[in-house]
C-alpha cells in the first residue's frame, strides 16, 4: 500500500513561494489502478514525483509498504525506488541504444549473467509485443511503440509499483487505447500497482479504479470512479467528465435555441442517469 500523509511540497520561483502540493493525504491500494487527474499547473506530476522522492516534500510521510521512505537515507532510498517503475510523456529512450538495449539499461550492475539478462529482455518484449524490434532504434519506432519499450523498461526490476505521468498525451486516440489495454494488462498479469497521472478524464474512466482530483495542489474529490462519475461534488470533477460526453453539447444547442432541440408541445428531452448494477441494458419505451 502506498500512504501520503500531510505532504506538502513548495518550490522557489523567483522572490515568490509555489506551493506545488499542499496537505494531501491519499492512500493506493495494492494492486490496483489509481488516477490522479488535474489540470495544467495542479500539481500532479509533482505529487506523484513524491510517491518516489524524486521530488522530496518539505513534510509529511510518504509510506510505502509499511516504509516512511522520508526517513530513508539515500542508499537505502535507491534500493527501495527500484521497485517503484517510472514512464513519462516523452519516452526518455536513450537515441544511441537499440531497443534490446534500452530494455536492458535498469539490469546492469544487477549481477545477472548476459544469458539472463537477454532472456529477462526477451520476455519483457514479448510482453509489449515488440519482439520483432529488439534491435531497431528508437527513431525508427512509432510513438506507440516508444512507450510500449518504455513500458519494458520500467518493468525490467520486477518493480510492485508502476508510476505513469501523462504516459498517453504525447499519442493519438488510438494509440492511446492501445496504451491503455497493456498497462491493464500488465496490472493484471503482473499485479502490480499503477498510479496514472493524467489531464483526460477519458484515460481515468477507462482504465482506473479509483481517482483522486487535483486542484491548486490540494486533493478537492477522491473515491472509485464510479462514484465519482454518478454523483460529482465539486466543480472541477463536473467538468472533467462533461468531456467525456455529449451532454455538454447538448446545453450549448438548448443555449443557442436551436432547431434541434426546439420541442413541441408536450414532448421532454430527458437526460438519463444509470446506476452501477443497472447498465447491462438500456431500453426506453414510449406510448
Amino acid at each position: 500500500m502506498i500512504e501520503l500523509k500531510n505532504v506538502s511540497k513548495t518550490f522557489a520561483k523567483g522572490k515568490e513561494h509555489v506551493k506545488a502540493v499542499d496537505n494531501v493525504s491519499l492512500s493506493i491500494k495494492d494492486g490496483e489502478i489509481y488516477g490522479i487527474i488535474g489540470f495544467s499547473g495542479a500539481g500532479k506530476s509533482t505529487l506523484v514525483r513524491c510517491i518516489n522522492l524524486l521530488e522530496k516534500p518539505d513534510c509529511g510521510e510518504v509510506i510505502v509498504d509499511n516504509i516512511d521512505l522520508m526517513k530513508l537515507k539515500e542508499k537505502e532510498l535507491r534500493k527501495v525506488r527500484q521497485h517503484i517503475g517510472m514512464i513519462f510523456q516523452h519516452f526518455n529512450l536513450m537515441k544511441s541504444r537499440t531497443v534490446f538495449d534500452n530494455v536492458a539499461y535498469p539490469l546492469r550492475h544487477t549481477g545477472l549473467s548476459k544469458e539472463d539478462i537477454k532472456e529477462k529482455v526477451s520476455s519483457l518484449l514479448n510482453l509489449v509485443e515488440l519482439e520483432d524490434k529488439a534491435a531497431s532504434y528508437p527513431s525508427q519506432l512509432s510513438g506507440g511503440q516508444k512507450q510500449r519499450v518504455a513500458i519494458a523498461r520500467s518493468l525490467a526490476n520486477n518493480p510492485d509499483i508502476l508510476l505513469c505521468d501523462e504516459a498517453t498525451s504525447a499519442l493519438d486516440p488510438q494509440t492511446t487505447l492501445s496504451i491503455l489495454k497493456l498497462l491493464k494488462s500488465v496490472n493484471k498479469k503482473l499485479n502490480i500497482t499503477i498510479v496514472v497521472i493524467t489531464h483526460e478524464m477519458e484515460v481515468i474512466k477507462e482504465i482506473c479504479d479509483t481517482v483522486a482530483v487535483v486542484e491548486d495542489g490540494h486533493v478537492v474529490e477522491q473515491g472509485s470512479v464510479f462514484e465519482v462519475f454518478s454523483d460529482p461534488k465539486q466543480q472541477i470533477t463536473k467538468k472533467f467528465i462533461s468531456t467525456t460526453s455529449n451532454i455538454q453539447n447538448i446545453y450549448e444547442l438548448i443555449n443557442q435555441n436551436e432547431s434541434i432541440v426546439q420541442l413541441k408541445e408536450n414532448s421532454k428531452i430527458l437526460k438519463l442517469k444509470y446506476l452501477k448494477d443497472s447498465t447491462s441494458e438500456a431500453i426506453i419505451q414510449t406510448s
